[in-house]
């Protein structure tokens, strides 16, 4: 049986303000243009990929860092984190952080919420919380 890690989650387990959520997303995006950019100055990609780039490094960064982390760069700078729903105390999965990434990626199932959750959590089985 796997260890669970306490202090994981906050023990209140407050939904992230939609504030919070659009500013981690924004970090994230900038961080990621930014490394797409600097990946086309020093020849790494020929041409513009920025829009194809930046969305696929956003969901790499996003899902890595949510299964490793329990969150993005954004996220976890601005106090927000993605806990599993069926059990806080254990990490998300990479698998449900790939899911989830892929959903935010689209930007429609973020923005639909039911229960202070978005589509994207219901379908990879999380909550974004406020830490």
């Amino acid at each position: 049986m796997p260890q669970t890690d306490p202090t994981y989650a906050p023990a209140d387990l407050t939904p992230a303000t939609w504030g919070r959520r659009i500013l981690a997303l924004v970090v994230d995006w900038v961080a990621c243009l930014a490394v797409v950019e600097g990946l086309v100055a020093v020849g790494v990609f020929a041409g513009n990929p920025n829009g194809l780039g930046t969305m696929g490094l956003f969901v790499v960064e996003s899902a890595f860092f949510t299964a490793l982390k329990g969150g993005s760069f954004g996220k976890l700078l601005t106090g927000v984190r993605v806990v599993r729903h069926d059990d806080p105390s254990r990490p998300v999965s990479l698998l449900r952080a790939v899911l989830r990434s892929v959903l935010v990626a689209l930007l429609v199932p973020p923005l639909l919420t039911f229960d202070g959750r978005g589509l994207h959590d219901l379908a990879a089985g999380t909550r974004t919380v406020a830490v």
